[in-house]
């Protein structure tokens, strides 16, 4: 299974934040890094979140959760710093913490509402645009069980 909707996301805002991280070294330096990681993230984020996905029903969930937090984006960042390194990312530590930060929040949000049937594809799934309308009550319910 390929999870459109992660792919669709994670493209735009991985992508911002290697144009972001790379302006100092020129706008075509943020350019290839932009280009780079969106087309790196559409394919394989998909991927991701299909594999996100399917560890929000395992049992326990912590095994579910150790599965997506740690190693999904364990993979997922090997194989970004062996693209960006080939492709010659000039700002490439940088953007690999920004990168590598973003991980740590939107995998814990994604797998949090994977859980509650949001941001899923197949049975169950409901439209993009609906889950995004859900995103802001997510957001903060997230948040609260964080802070608890």
């Amino acid at each position: 299974m390929w999870n459109y909707k992660s792919a669709v996301l994670s493209s735009c805002f991985r992508s911002s934040l290697f144009f972001t991280t790379n302006l100092s070294a020129g706008l075509d330096a943020a350019t290839a890094a932009l280009v780079t990681e969106f087309l790196f993230r559409f394919v394989t984020s998909g991927f991701y979140g299909a594999a996100t996905q399917a560890f929000r029903r395992v049992d326990p969930p912590r095994l579910g959760t150790l599965g997506a937090v740690v190693l999904l984006p364990s993979v997922a960042h090997s194989l970004e710093f062996l693209v960006h390194s080939a492709r010659g990312t000039p700002e490439l530590a940088a953007s690999m913490a920004a990168s590598m930060a973003f991980t740590a929040l939107s995998t814990a949000f994604n797998l949090f509402a994977m859980r509650r049937g949001v941001l899923i594809v197949g049975d169950g799934a409901r439209s993009l645009g609906r889950d995004l309308a859900s995103l802001p009550r997510l957001m903060v319910t997230f948040l609260g069980a964080a802070a608890r």
